[in-house]
């Protein structure tokens, strides 16, 4: 029970600081983040500060504890968002190798949420 409680904060707590590290550019629209997203993807600049507080919320979401049907919402929105972040790079630039990177954060997300599921089993979270 030790082991999953620990597995499951450390998965978390990457997957959380990952992406909330990616959701505060931008929140506040910092220009490089404004030229990637609006510059090369071609998306409108008015959705990136929603995108930062979706994926905020999101991270917030999987560490408050209780509300489990908030938390399934949380890692099916954040899956989203990084699926469409690897298609639209994929889509405008075509593949690159830095991209396998998001082989690890897909990685470590699914870790989180299957020590999630352990967790809810062991009657640890809800």
């Amino acid at each position: 029970m030790k082991r999953i409680n620990i597995l499951y904060w450390v998965f978390t707590g990457l997957f959380g600081g990952f992406m909330m590290f990616s959701a505060i550019p931008d929140i506040i629209s910092v220009p490089d983040a404004v030229e990637m997203v609006s510059g090369q993807l071609g998306y409108p600049e008015y959705i990136i500060p929603f995108l930062g507080v979706a994926k905020a919320l999101g991270v917030i979401a999987l560490f408050i504890p209780g509300f489990p049907r908030v938390k399934e919402w949380a890692y099916a929105g954040l899956t989203f968002d990084l699926i469409g972040a690897t298609y639209s790079g994929i889509a405008v630039g075509g593949f690159d190798p830095a991209m396998l990177m998001m082989v690890v954060i897909f990685g470590i997300e699914g870790l989180s949420y299957i020590y999630y599921h352990k967790r809810l089993k062991l009657g640890e979270a809800s």
